[in-house]
C-alpha cells in the first residue's frame, strides 16, 4: 500500500532585518498514513544576509494555523510531516570573498528548521559506529548511458527510470528508482498546482511528476513552469494519461545536464565516504547519491544559479549532507537510517553547499546540519584550489564561527577534501 502525503502547501518569503533580527516562518504541515516520510524537516532558504535572533514559526495545515506545540506533538509522533516550505530561516556562513555587491546573492539554499547561530562542538548522539569501508578502487557509480541522447518525449513508458537516457536509479528509496513522486492530478498549463499527493512507495503512475537522478557532476533538466500554488517545488517528467513520459522542459531535451564544474570531492580516508544531494526542486529528501572511495576525486554537481531551478523568481544552488565514513550509501542516501538514526541521512553531521552565481564566483559552504544532528563528523574536511580565504572542518571544529564560505573565482577549480582527523 502506498504512503500518502497530502495537501502539499508552503508559504511565502518574510527576511528578518539587521535593525530588528528575526524571522517569521509558515511552516505547512500534511497529514499522513504512514510512519516516517522523507520529506519531514525540509526548508527552503533564501540568502539575502546574516542575521541572528529569535526565530518565530508560524505551522499551518490545509490554509488554516495550527498551536505550535500541537504542531510539533503531531510531527514528533508522525502524524504530520512538512513538505517544500519556502521560508528562510538559516543564514549560510557569510562568503570569505570580497565582491563590489552590497550583499552576495546565494540563491536558494536548502537548510534546517528555522533556529538562531549554535554551537558546532556539540557532543554526538549515535547508536553505533560505523566500520569503514577500506578500498583503494573507486567506488561503484550508478551507471546511466545515454547521456547525451535526447529523450523521446511521450515514447518511453512510466514503469521505470529512463536510464538509457542519462538518469541513475536510487533503488534503495522504495519508488521504483525514482527520488520523488507527485500526485498532481490534471496538469494544466499556466495554472499553479494546488495540492499535491507524494506517495512514499510504489512508482511513477499516469498523472504524475517523476523526479529521478543524475551522475555525478549532472543534474535533472526537467520541472514543469507550474509550480506550487503555495511555493512548493515540483520536479520531473510527467506522466501521461497513456503512461508515457513527457519532457516538462521540451526546450532541454536531455534529462541530465552538466552543472557549472569546476567543483570536486576527494577521499584521502581510509573508507567510503557518501555525500547525499538534495531532490529539488522535488520533495528535498537527501538521495542524490555519490559514494567516495579512497584515493579517488569525483565531480560534485555545482549548479549555475543564472540558468538552473528558479524559485519563486529566486536563484537556487545545492545542498549535499555529507556521511560518516564507513555508512553504506544507501543508508546514509535517505530520509532515515536504519543503522544510523541520529547520525546519518535527514540527521548527517555536516552539509555543503555549492551554486555559481550571477557574478561568476562559484560559492562553497561547510556548515554543521544543526540543529537537527548533534552528530559529528569522523573526519576532516579542508577545501583547497583557486578560492578565497580558508574554509575547513577538523575534529569537529569549523574554521567559521558556525561554518565557513569561500568563492571560486570564475575559470578556477576548488576540491573538497576528505581527509582522517589527525
Amino acid at each position: 500500500m502506498k504512503g500518502i502525503i497530502k495537501s502539499a502547501v508552503a508559504a511565502a518569503v518574510v527576511v528578518g532585518v539587521a535593525a530588528q533580527p528575526h524571522n517569521h516562518g509558515h511552516r505547512h504541515l500534511h497529514a499522513k498514513n504512514h510512519a516516517r516520510s522523507p520529506v519531514e524537516k525540509r526548508d527552503t532558504v533564501i540568502v539575502t544576509k546574516v542575521v541572528e535572533g529569535p526565530t518565530v514559526v508560524v505551522y499551518e495545515l490545509d490554509g488554516q494555523r495550527v498551536d505550535a506545540a500541537q504542531a510539533e506533538d503531531g510531527i514528533s509522533k508522525g502524524l504530520y510531516v512538512v513538505m517544500g516550505s519556502s521560508q528562510p530561516t538559516f543564514s549560510a556562513p557569510p562568503p570569505a570573498v570580497t565582491t563590489s555587491k552590497a550583499s552576495t546573492d546565494l540563491g536558494g539554499e536548502f537548510f534546517e528548521k528555522a533556529t538562531t547561530t549554535t554551537s558546532t562542538s556539540t557532543t554526538p548522539t549515535t547508536t553505533s559506529t560505523p566500520t569503514p569501508k577500506k578500498s583503494t578502487s573507486a567506488a561503484p557509480q550508478p551507471v546511466a548511458t545515454g547521456i547525451n541522447v535526447d529523450f523521446p518525449s511521450g515514447k518511453v513508458k512510466c514503469d521505470k527510470v529512463p536510464t538509457e537516457y542519462g538518469a541513475i536509479e536510487v533503488p534503495w528509496v522504495g519508488t521504483n528508482g525514482w527520488t520523488t513522486l507527485a500526485n498532481i492530478g490534471t496538469w494544466i498549463k499556466g495554472v499553479a498546482i494546488s495540492k499535491i499527493e507524494s506517495p512514499t512507495s510504489g512508482t511513477c503512475e499516469p498523472n504524475m511528476m517523476c523526479s529521478y537522478a543524475c551522475p555525478p557532476g549532472y543534474e535533472k533538466s526537467q520541472w514543469p513552469e507550474e509550480q506550487g500554488a503555495s511555493g512548493q517545488s515540483v520536479g520531473g517528467l510527467w506522466c501521461n494519461a497513456d503512461g508515457y513520459l513527457e519532457l516538462t522542459r521540451p526546450s532541454h531535451p536531455k534529462i541530465c545536464e552538466p552543472g557549472a564544474g569546476g567543483v570536486y570531492v576527494r577521499n584521502e580516508l581510509s573508507g567510503n565516504a557518501a555525500v547525499c544531494r538534495t531532490d529539488y526542486p522535488g520533495n528535498e529528501a537527501m538521495v542524490i547519491p555519490l559514494d567516495t572511495s579512497p584515493g579517488n576525486t569525483y565531480p560534485l554537481t555545482n549548479p549555475d544559479s543564472s540558468t538552473y531551478y528558479v524559485w519563486e523568481g529566486k536563484p537556487t544552488t545545492a545542498q549535499y549532507y555529507v556521511n560518516n565514513m564507513g555508512v553504506a550509501v544507501e543508508d546514509a542516501c535517505v530520509w532515515n537510517s536504519g543503522p544510523y538514526p541520529t547520525s546519518a541521512g535527514n540527521w548527517a553531521p555536516t552539509n555543503i553547499g555549492v551554486g555559481k552565481s550571477s557574478d561568476g564566483i562559484t560559492y562553497i559552504s561547510i556548515f554543521p546540519n544543526s540543529p537537527t544532528s548533534t552528530a559529528v563528523l569522523n573526519f576532516d574536511i579542508e577545501i583547497t584550489g583557486d578560492i578565497s580565504g580558508t574554509c575547513s572542518l577538523k575534529k569537529g571544529v569549523y574554521s567559521g564561527n558556525n561554518g565557513c564560505t569561500v568563492g571560486m573565482k570564475p575559470g578556477g577549480t576548488a576540491t573538497i577534501v576528505f581527509k582522517n582527523s589527525s
